[in-house]
């Protein structure tokens, strides 16, 4: 049986470009998430480790593609080098096997996971920040609304007037649940 040269791919989102990442590489058999590395239970991943053999080498552009945690870049190098698989990020030039014993490439490994721990932490605190100050500058999130303040006030007039729920969700176009909840706020001046 002739040993693999396999690639796993990560992206945050359906949007972003995965050629870039082992451009150019001979690669047997390509793995590709779309979606947070946040979590090492990524269907791809999975999917790899799986579908790896003793042997193989595992080519991944870069140590932020494949985990954002120390601990599960940790366990997911541990998890391909026991089953006899050659980890190896391009981009940092590192290459990690279980048959290894080198301490500085460990150390390099795990300074590099602390990093892009350490840069995903500063992410997610600036992302908050940066809603906290839009939230305080009026700016709002979520869905716009569906119906305006004027449809609301319409919406209880004609239910005073006795117009069935029924009637006024078909009218303004949104689900009876919906004409529920305006009538059970009061109406905005």
């Amino acid at each position: 049986m002739s040993h693999q040269n396999v690639g796993y791919i990560r992206v945050s989102t359906e949007e972003q470009n995965t050629h870039r990442q082992l451009a150019g590489m001979p690669l047997d058999e390509t793995f590709v998430d779309k979606l947070s590395g946040k979590s090492a239970d990524r269907p791809a991943l999975q999917r790899c480790l799986t579908h790896c053999r003793k042997g193989d080498v595992l080519h991944v552009h870069s140590i932020d593609r494949f985990a954002r945690s120390l601990h599960d870049l940790e366990s997911l190098v541990t998890a391909f080098n026991d089953k006899g698989v050659t980890v190896t990020f391009v981009s940092e030039k590192l290459r990690f096997s279980g048959d290894s014993d080198d301490p500085m490439a460990v150390l390099t490994l795990q300074m590099l996971g602390a990093f892009a721990q350490f840069e995903r932490t500063l992410i997610r605190k600036r992302q908050r920040e940066g809603i906290d100050a839009a939230r305080q500058r009026g700016v709002r999130f979520g869905r716009k609304a569906s119906l305006s303040e004027t449809d609301k006030a319409q919406i209880h007039a004609a239910y005073r007037a006795r117009e069935r729920v029924t009637t006024l969700a078909k009218r303004f176009g949104v689900s009876r649940t919906t004409i529920y909840k305006v009538l059970s706020q009061p109406i905005q001046p």
